[in-house]
């Protein structure tokens, strides 16, 4: 045994020593590594494992955004930007144990063989779904599956003793990023936009055809908490606003020359006014649309001090699934401004805490609370407004953070789940009678009040969840709580539109630049002048 270990330790040392000899490449050192801990790792060794840790450990040394993904998170992250997915085509909550169908996808697979908004879908293809504790997840990927295939549904419909089955062949199904474009006002049209996917612009097209026939002169485009996707969407889209060869934005890298976006041809809507709502968490593509609009003097930007992700990742596939995301470049607004918020290499929390640090500083409450030094500043390209750059986009409108409504019980209500589920159940047990008393949205955001009694047994949900009731908080957080319980019905008899034609008038950014877009003197003082003094 002793021979044999001073045999091993020997054949080591001269492995080490030749090592000490060569010199080795850095893929070289990796496989070396690899086949190190492969062959004589003490216990055995899953080599996807650590491979995918030393690449995610890599990308780790380089910057924030560049990153890894298995192939499972791959497809989870890109199937958003895609623009759709095949399936079933519902819209659904796991209730109670139970999944409950909020809403049908018009002329997709389901309402074509007849289910509806409250059917409780027991089982699919004979795997029971209701009522054995299934992750949301796993129920995605018993629904979803490749198109033209079939899933036999059993569904539980209110009023029907048996259980309904039903044979629905899947399609591909729309992923919309728009998730609501009305008419705000008699001349103002509201978009708002969660994401730029791949089909985000000919949402944009639809949506500004409706809004223009009736009666659109103005438009406010919410990108509040957008957190980004595709740069050539955002491209796609400022490029609606500006004049032929207006500049969008330029990006510059070690390795790739500087190439700027400029605009072909005249936009459809270079009239009217524009608003663009901004907050902390709108970042990456929101922040081109954000700078470009602001840059070429063509609209004003209303609300707090957006995110500060200037920098554009490349994919990079792997024959498996896997993905890198790798960071090529920077951009540039118009002006010049690089946006990217300083980083440390490797310090990922600091970067992460970020937005803890502006809220302590006061930043989201007051814009005194926020400096740049003079090296940031630039200018716009034609009324040569003050603007900066160094950290996100800086609105020419700042809206602070209102929080005076706001409580702990408020926050313990919304983060059990049981306002939302309040609202769930009421609508199962009134879906017929609302629809009937209130035909179509607008209806309902004009008519339907919140009463006393439903938050009564709002209230009395949360006491048998632990949730204690505090008479103080609940005063100062009735209103915002009877408007999130009016939101979230409207948002479950008619969609996601109407959720934001209830919640906006009590958002202060919305009612902000609602009032600015009407008010002439104002608007183009701010578009003249600017607005943030450092």
């Amino acid at each position: 045994m002793k021979k044999i270990l001073t045999i091993a330790i020997w054949g080591f040392c001269c492995c080490a020593a030749m090592a000490q000899s060569m010199v080795m490449s850095p893929s070289q050192k990796l496989r070396y590594a690899e086949g190190i801990i492969e062959g004589y790792y003490v216990d055995t060794v899953d080599a996807n494992k650590i491979t995918d840790e030393a690449i995610i450990a890599m990308l780790k040394t380089l910057d924030p955004h560049s990153s890894y993904s298995t192939p499972e998170e791959t497809k989870e992250l890109t199937e958003p930007l895609k623009g759709k997915f095949s399936g079933i085509g519902i819209t659904f909550n796991m209730q109670s144990d139970t999944l409950y169908v909020l809403q049908t996808v018009a002329n997709g697979p389901c309402e074509k063989v007849g289910i509806v908004a409250g059917d409780r879908i027991i089982s699919a293809n004979d795997t029971i779904i209701s009522g054995v504790k299934k992750k949301n997840n796993d129920v995605i990927k018993l629904l979803r599956g490749p198109k033209g295939t079939e899933v036999n549904l059993k569904v539980k419909r209110k009023g029907k003793k048996d259980l309904l089955s039903f044979r629905v062949i899947r399609e591909e199904i729309p992923i919309y990023s728009i998730d609501a474009s009305y008419m705000a006002d008699a001349s103002t049209g509201y978009v708002r936009i969660s994401r730029f996917a791949e089909e985000t612009d000919e949402e944009f097209k639809r949506a500004i055809k409706e809004l223009k026939k009736k009666g659109m002169k103005n438009l406010i485009i919410d990108l509040q908490d957008n957190g980004g996707g595709y740069l050539g969407t955002a491209y796609q889209l400022a490029c609606h606003f500006l004049k032929n060869e207006d500049l969008v934005v330029y990006t510059e890298g070690r390795n790739s020359a500087p190439y700027y976006f400029r605009a072909e041809g005249d936009g459809d809507l270079q009239n009217g006014k524009v608003i663009i709502l901004v907050n902390q968490y709108s970042a990456s593509a929101s922040e081109i649309v954000a700078g470009a609009i602001q840059d070429n003097d063509r609209g004003l930007v209303v609300g707090r001090r957006t995110f500060g992700k200037g920098l554009v990742q490349r994919p990079f596939p792997f024959p498996d699934g896997s993905m890198i995301r790798l960071t090529i470049s920077r951009y540039h607004t118009p002006s010049g401004r690089c946006i990217q918020k300083p980083y440390t290499e490797g310090d990922e929390e600091a970067y992460r805490n970020d937005m803890l640090n502006r809220y302590e500083s006061g930043e989201f409450m007051n814009a005194d609370s926020i400096h740049f030094a003079d090296s940031l500043k630039y200018s716009t390209l034609k009324n040569k407004r003050v603007v900066y750059g160094g950290g996100g986009i800086m609105p020419d409108k700042f809206v602070p953070l209102d929080t005076t409504e706001y409580s702990d019980y408020y926050r313990n209500m919304i983060a059990s789940g049981n306002l939302h589920k309040y609202c769930l159940e009421f609508v199962d047990l009134n879906r017929g009678d609302l629809k009937a008393k209130y035909p179509v949205d607008d209806d309902f955001v004009k008519d339907f009040v919140v009463t006393d009694d439903m938050m009564k047994q709002l209230i009395e949900r949360c006491e048998k969840d632990s949730i204690k009731y505090d008479e103080g908080q609940y005063r100062r957080s009735e209103k915002v709580l009877k408007m999130a319980v009016k939101a979230n019905i409207a948002s479950d008899l008619y969609g996601s539109k109407s959720f934001y034609k209830v919640s906006n008038p009590h958002d202060k950014s919305f009612r902000t630049a609602l009032e600015l877009i009407n008010d002439d003197k104002e608007y183009y003082r701010l578009l003249k002048e600017g607005g943030f003094k450092n």
